[in-house]
């Protein structure tokens, strides 16, 4: 990671994973639970034999299940649309709108686009398949309470054919925008003013979205107006690309290790060029495989105290321009922001260690983005949702009104 400066350096990566093995010393030890079967709401699209439509066109929409809604949705649809892969191949994404109750205002409900954190790559992790968590719960049904729809996009990938391209930005990006753009064109009564809400995955992948909102979504009338992005994993290529045998050499959390995994299988899908599978130790291999399959928890349980620097048999850097690779794959920009920024950082977080994101906002300020950063001392990762909520709210409320 890089506070300031645009090379990398292994010392500092050194020192980064230092502070998290610090850090991790009081993670509370995981807890396994097996995945429970996704409902469809009776559109199930992990096979897809139909016509793609187009970039931001619905193919179908059902009511959602009741028992995946939201006690403030006054109606909920799970829909099927069109959008760009990570091979850059035409593809179906999948989503859930949850509509506020009562009676729409004057050009429909504002929007929020919802961008999830880790659920997993498998197509049963897909979250429009499965009851939100207490927390998405609570958080989507505040911005619901405040008058905005939410429009929830499960990723490429999820619970669609092909994998989920874990931490790729720019794929992220095209399929939440496609995503807006394709429920608003399906009747619903939604305002063409949209923001970003994002946590942990989720936030990378808003905060690249929000670099390339105007680009891709002004064409087809939308007005872009801001991203709240929290617990956002930011400058971790500067970390990863040191990856090897006996590196990180101090012994990382369950969570790290598990996200490394997932990363690992976004990237071998990516670039088969790499044969990803020569740099992996037998049961290296086998995590991979795993994390194409298991959603979050049933991977945790799979990886244990099993260390990304015992999976590896070769340092990663053996791949030409690797760094650079990484970059393009899962960097999150320090520049390109054409609307508001707010940026929330808990310092006990531990899933995504708070340098990642002050990297980023300490780039950001250097290159005078339009960002607002709010730094929560006493939070840890879920807990700056919930502390971030009321700066968050102020200020949707002021860049979207």
């Amino acid at each position: 990671m890089r506070p300031f400066a645009t090379r990398s350096r292994r010392p500092l990566a050194a020192a980064v994973a230092a502070l998290v093995v610090v850090s991790s010393a009081v993670l509370a030890p995981a807890t396994a639970s097996a995945q429970p079967a996704p409902r469809w709401s009776g559109l199930d699209t992990r096979q897809w034999d139909r016509p793609i439509p187009a970039p931001g066109v619905t193919a179908a929409t059902v009511p959602l299940d009741p028992s995946l809604s939201l006690p403030e949705a006054g109606r909920a649809v799970r829909s099927a649309y069109g959008t760009i892969d990570q091979h850059g191949r035409p593809a179906i994404a999948t989503s859930a709108v949850f509509l506020p109750h009562g009676t729409p205002p004057p050009g429909g409900w504002p929007v929020v686009a919802w961008a999830h954190g880790t659920t997993g790559l498998g197509d049963d992790c897909a979250p429009s398949t499965h009851p939100r968590s207490d927390r998405d719960a609570e958080y989507l049904g505040h911005w619901l309470r405040q008058g905005y729809a939410v429009v929830a996009a499960d990723y490429v990938g999820l619970g669609t054919p092909g994998l989920l391209s874990y931490l790729n930005g720019h794929v992220a990006a095209r399929g939440i925008i496609d995503s807006v753009r394709a429920a608003r064109a399906d009747g619903l009564p939604l305002s063409p003013t949209w923001a970003l809400v994002g946590q942990s995955q989720g936030a990378g992948a808003a905060l690249v979205t929000a670099t390339r909102a105007t680009e891709l979504g002004a064409p087809s009338g939308l007005d872009f107006r801001g991203v709240v992005a929290t617990g956002a994993p930011a400058n971790l290529e500067h970390l990863f690309q040191w990856g090897g045998p006996g590196f990180p050499p101090v012994s990382l959390p369950t969570g790290l290790n598990l996200y490394a995994f997932y990363i690992l299988a976004g990237l071998r899908d990516q670039h088969p060029e790499f044969e990803l599978d020569q740099f992996l130790t037998p049961r290296g291999r086998e995590m991979v495989d795993s994390a194409e399959q298991l959603c979050y928890e049933d991977m945790r349980a799979a990886v244990g105290d099993f260390q990304i620097s015992q999976a590896l048999t070769r340092p990663v850097r053996d791949i030409p321009d690797v760094f650079g690779h990484l970059q393009r794959y899962m960097g999150t920009p320090a520049t390109g922001y054409d609307r508001p920024v707010f940026l929330g950082q808990g310092l006990l977080d531990l899933d995504v260690p708070a340098p990642s994101a002050l990297s980023l906002a300490a780039e950001m300020t250097l290159n005078r983005q339009p960002l607002e950063l709010h730094v929560y001392p006493d939070r840890d990762h879920s807990g700056t949702v919930y502390a971030a909520t009321p700066d968050a709210t102020a200020f949707l409320n002021r860049v979207m009104g």
